[in-house]
């Protein structure tokens, strides 16, 4: 009875992975374009990522508002009287762009969202070594967390990481692995990287 039960869960388990694997996608669907983050002053903002990460600016424009109906809500899903007051992109090497947005609404709130919040979230950006950077970070009076942290066990064994933290709050990861990770060796699907990408 136990073998059988233990056959019944290894198929189920089979089962769910195939289709995990084969799950249904949007039409189309090309990879991340953008992440968007609201920023509190979108010059400290910009001259954040340009200045001290490196990234570049590449275009911006606004402001949008609807001071009779509903559409920033409609769009959106903000508060009706919500304005943007501008948008700016940037890129930061190969990869996914960044959206930094300046808001003003009636209902805004400044949560300053840990990594342990729902919600919460970061920006990890590749780098050649994360020793290097947080010793660059520092030097610019960044705010930076214990590391560099090696990982040498499990399926992420091979990358190094720290987290830092923009003047606003906004959490950031440096992390490398330069030789990959070990769960890439029988990895039917392997993560992008900008390592193998060019723009």
């Amino acid at each position: 009875m136990l073998k059988i039960v233990r056959r019944s869960v290894f198929l189920a388990a089979t089962l769910l992975g195939a289709a995990a694997a084969h799950a249904d996608s949007i039409p189309g669907l090309r990879g991340q374009d953008h992440t968007g983050v609201t920023v509190p002053d979108m010059k400290q903002a910009v001259e954040f990522f340009t200045d001290v990460v490196g990234c570049k600016k590449a275009m911006s424009f606004g402001p949008f508002a609807d001071d009779k109906g509903t559409f920033m809500q409609d769009v959106l899903g903000v508060d009706p009287k919500a304005v943007i007051e501008e948008i700016t992109l940037i890129t930061c090497g190969p990869g996914s762009n960044i959206e930094l947005f300046k808001y003003t609404a009636p209902d805004q709130k400044d949560a300053k969202l840990k990594n342990s919040d729902i919600g919460g979230f970061h920006l990890a950006l590749d780098v050649d070594v994360v020793a290097a950077a947080k010793t660059y970070l520092e030097s610019k009076g960044v705010a930076t967390r214990m590391g560099p942290l090696p990982v040498n066990e499990g399926p992420a064994a091979g990358q190094t990481i720290l987290y830092f933290q923009a003047p606003w709050g906004l959490q950031l990861e440096a992390i490398s692995y330069p030789n990959g990770m070990a769960y890439e060796k029988d990895a039917e699907t392997v993560l992008w990287s900008p390592r193998n990408a060019t723009k």
